[in-house]
């Protein structure tokens, strides 16, 4: 398994983020999903990363998208089927990775309290729990991480 840099306007990676968005409004009220459209993850301040297995065939993907103040990680998905194999940490350290390339040492993210799996992945990586932050309303529906490097 490996993970690149990658465009998201590729039809395989439009499935991985269509079935993550099924997965979210199952959970959540629409006005509480926070995601990122396809234009929005092509802008110059976002790095993409694919997991694909070693036929090529995507796996997950997940975006960081950099300001000056910090890194945010948006879209983050694994395919149920390829889970527990370490492919959502190899995504998210790839991306912090490029973000601290690019000056970044703040990273951020919200997530959603039923998803128990998610949240214990982010604290094993270091992130802490933290107020909301930027654009984000506080609210119950949410749940907000931050994670400093040096």
């Amino acid at each position: 398994m490996q993970v690149t840099f990658e465009t998201p306007d590729q039809p395989d990676v439009h499935a991985l983020i269509a079935e993550l968005d099924t997965y979210l409004y199952s959970l959540y009220p629409p006005e509480n999903v926070y995601a990122l459209d396809i234009a929005s993850l092509l802008e110059p301040n976002v790095v993409f990363a694919v997991a694909r297995d070693l036929s090529g065939a995507a796996l997950g993907c997940a975006a960081v998208v950099v300001t000056p103040e910090f890194g945010e990680i948006k879209r983050m998905y694994v395919r149920p089927a390829a889970r527990g194999q370490g492919l959502a940490r190899k995504l998210i350290s790839t991306l912090e990775e490029a973000a601290a390339a690019r000056g970044c040492s703040v990273f951020m993210l919200e997530t959603g309290p039923t998803m128990p799996e998610a949240l214990a992945l982010y604290e094993r990586m270091g992130y802490k729990y933290r107020g909301a932050f930027g654009d984000y309303p506080d609210d119950p529906l949410s749940v907000f991480m931050q994670k400093v490097v040096a």
